[in-house]
């Protein structure tokens, strides 16, 4: 659990890898959950906690971030918000957001924005307050999402959405992937010191069996490839001349795809 001044942020493990969030408001009680891969372990942290939960946040459509949204809103009554872009596919919405859009969970307040590339319509919810941010499966810990439905000059936009923020932002992603991240990572930039103490961190993490989620924005500014597609040390890395940018972050997630 991750203790702000104005939140309490729970990382819920859910199935094989994924990874489900509570934000509490400790001022009114209020309690979000960012994603639904299943029911019962969320459910099962609030009971532990004694949290009612108020608002359900839905990133994108894919299964395993929605299958325990019925059970969860039928259990508590729930206000759901989703991407408008995405209703078509998404569990019944309260609320349909577009980018820019307030969401309000307690005192708490979350900005969404439109983080489209691994699908078309996700979103992601920034809470300043909170000093954290809910990416769901577009900025990973050492990663990106897989490019299913957008475009890779799509994604760049949005990963340089997301790495505008400040650098001691939480970032709450989707799943446990930062191992296989990590090994790829340093397959494109073997000499980054940061990324080599990183993983050493990570490979702790995990021998422990404790989450490497969330993680720092700074860090990733400093050692994920897809963010780092127009960093000088990574174009040299790759022997890549010019400013870099959406075709370089292209050739590094096609590269991801064959690791």
């Amino acid at each position: 659990m991750v203790k702000h001044q104005a939140a309490e942020i729970v990382t819920v493990p859910c199935l094989a890898d994924n990874y489900a969030f509570l934000i509490h408001d400790s001022a009114t009680g209020a309690t979000a959950l960012v994603d639904a891969p299943e029911a019962g372990p969320i459910q099962s942290e609030l009971t532990a906690r004694g949290w009612r939960l108020t608002d359900i946040l839905i990133t994108h459509h894919h299964h395993d971030h929605i299958d325990g949204v019925e059970a969860l809103r039928a259990a508590h009554g729930a206000t759901v918000w989703g991407a408008a872009a995405d209703a078509h596919r998404l569990p019944a919405l309260d609320h349909a957001l577009a980018e820019g859009d307030r969401v309000s969970v307690g005192d708490l307040e979350g900005v969404v924005l439109d983080v489209s590339g691994h699908t078309v319509g996700h979103i992601a919810f920034h809470f300043p307050g909170a000093g954290a941010v809910f990416t769901g499966d577009s900025l990973m810990a050492l990663g990106c999402g897989r490019l299913f439905e957008g475009t890779a000059p799509m994604m760049w936009k949005s990963l340089q959405k997301l790495r505008a923020l400040p650098g001691q932002t939480l970032v709450c992603s989707g799943h446990e992937y930062t191992m296989a991240n990590g090994r790829f990572a340093q397959s494109i930039e073997p000499e980054n010191s940061d990324l080599i103490s990183r993983l050493e961190r990570i490979a702790a993490a995990r021998r422990d069996d404790r989450p490497t989620v969330p993680s720092v924005l700074s860090e990733e500014i400093a050692t994920n490839p897809f963010l780092r597609a127009d960093h000088p040390d990574l174009l040299a890395a790759i022997g890549h001349g010019g400013d870099g940018g959406a075709a370089v972050f292209a050739d590094i997630r096609r590269r991801k795809d064959q690791f």
